[in-house]
């Protein structure tokens, strides 16, 4: 829907499989990119480790998580509320409604406490007839509104919880007892999460934009074209 009413692409990647990591792409990845591997991860070279690593964990019984990156592109400036709708708690709320995720981080994210001012901010710049941002670690969203850059945020995922081998747990009395996954699970759910998050990715924009365009709305002042700087 976003993409025919406005031309806004979604594309939902994996970053890292338990402490493997990809390098940051450069480019907006394509669709082919993400799909080449069967963990969904762009980076040829980084993906055929995951996929080693995720056969060697199912192997052992046991699970792994990791991140998926998401980048949300052609988003309008002036998307968003600034208190009880902004745009990146939008963003969290459907990120976190996915089972299995346990964070969400947008622009410079947790590694922002970190850091000092210059590192954190968002630069802007003049481009062509618009005002563009010579950086963006704010993730495309300052003040809880869009600013007309690639949406990034990233959401992490925890290993699964049901294992091929033994656990201790207790019964229904309080006795002490031993459990044991059965049946077909997934040693990482990641790869099966990537178009969840990339369809989830819309639910923020996608809202923001139905409230921006409705008759009366308030919020059709903040996307105004005359307020893209």
């Amino acid at each position: 829907m976003l993409h025919v009413a406005g031309g806004v692409e979604i594309r939902a990647f994996v970053t890292r499989v338990h402490d493997l990591e990809a390098p940051p792409p450069d480019h907006f990845p394509t669709l082919e990119e993400v799909e080449a591997s069967s963990v969904r991860c762009p980076d040829a070279a980084t993906a055929a480790r995951m996929i080693e690593r995720i056969k060697a964990v199912r192997a052992e019984g046991d699970s792994v998580g990791g991140l998926i990156e998401c980048r949300v592109r052609g988003v309008p400036a002036g998307l968003g509320e600034p208190v009880f709708d902004r745009l990146e708690a939008d963003l969290a709320k459907a990120m976190l409604s996915l089972p299995a995720t346990k964070g969400f981080e947008i622009g410079s994210g947790f590694p922002a406490p970190c850091s000092r001012v210059p590192s954190t901010t968002t630069s802007s710049r003049i481009a062509k007839v618009r005002c563009a941002r010579g950086t963006n670690r704010s993730g495309g969203v300052q003040g809880g509104i869009s600013n007309g850059e690639e949406i990034c945020f990233r959401v992490a995922f925890k290993p699964t919880a049901t294992l091929l081998r033994r656990q201790e747990t207790v019964d229904v009395h309080g006795q002490p007892a031993e459990l044991m996954g059965r049946g077909r699970h997934d040693p990482c759910v990641l790869p099966r999460a990537v178009p969840i998050v990339a369809a989830m990715g819309g639910a923020g924009p996608g809202r923001s934009l139905d409230c921006a365009t409705r008759p009366g709305s308030a919020a059709r002042s903040n996307s105004d074209p005359a307020l893209l700087c």
